[in-house]
């Protein structure tokens, strides 16, 4: 693949930081790195944005790497869209088993040692969900995707404009506000699940009782 010397060539000529070409091209800084050293590849809308930036055309850019290119994103787009559905599948078992814990518990007064091995089995399917969660994360911030649309349209193999007001705002955020927000995420979605295990199983026992 020479996609990435050539990026980081013109990139050279024209005497621009990676900083300015980042926000020439409205992606991060880190994201012109992984370019420039062949551990991503940009979209075709990142491409055409770096062909009017560097005065070129998106064929001198990727000339004889385009299908390389295209396997790679074609792969991880659906890699991300199973991960999803992964997550979905997971969280949801997740909430039936946490409802389950909580007929047994509730709904048939069985003692909290019983119940253990549906709790235990609701935190192995919570943790699957959350392996999947990490790993398209992973996928988000090598092709520096911020926002639900720009997921979509990379997803479903769309032009990614990475160019809009909230994609700008949320590039903006700190590294740790982003952590502080997956794990109150994580949290909630818990919650809700016990929440949901708990009142369920209350209101069984209220119509069978």
């Amino acid at each position: 693949m020479e996609i990435g010397h050539r990026i980081k060539s013109y990139r050279s000529q024209l005497g621009m930081s990676q900083d300015a070409l980042a926000e020439r091209v409205y992606v991060s800084r880190q994201t012109i790195s992984s370019w420039e050293n062949d551990k991503t590849y940009p979209d075709v809308q990142s491409l055409l944005i770096l062909s009017e930036v560097f005065g070129t055309t998106i064929d001198d850019l990727v000339k004889g790497d385009v299908e390389a290119m295209t396997k790679t994103l074609d792969s991880d787009a659906k890699t991300m869209l199973r991960l999803g559905y992964v997550m979905l599948a997971f969280l949801l078992l997740m909430i039936l088993a946490l409802v389950w814990v909580s007929v047994q518990l509730i709904v048939w007064d069985w003692p909290t040692e019983q119940a253990v091995p549906t709790f235990v089995l609701a935190l192995v399917l919570w943790g699957i969900a959350m392996f999947a969660a990490v790993w398209a994360e992973r996928l988000k911030k090598e092709h520096d995707l911020v926002t639900y649309q720009e997921v979509l349209s990379f997803m479903t193999g769309k032009d990614v404009d990475r160019s809009t007001e909230k994609g700008r705002r949320e590039r903006l955020i700190p590294t740790w506000m982003k952590v502080i927000r997956t794990v109150g995420t994580t949290l909630i979605a818990a919650a809700i699940g016990a929440f949901v295990g708990y009142n369920g199983a209350a209101l069984m026992d209220l119509l069978l009782g």
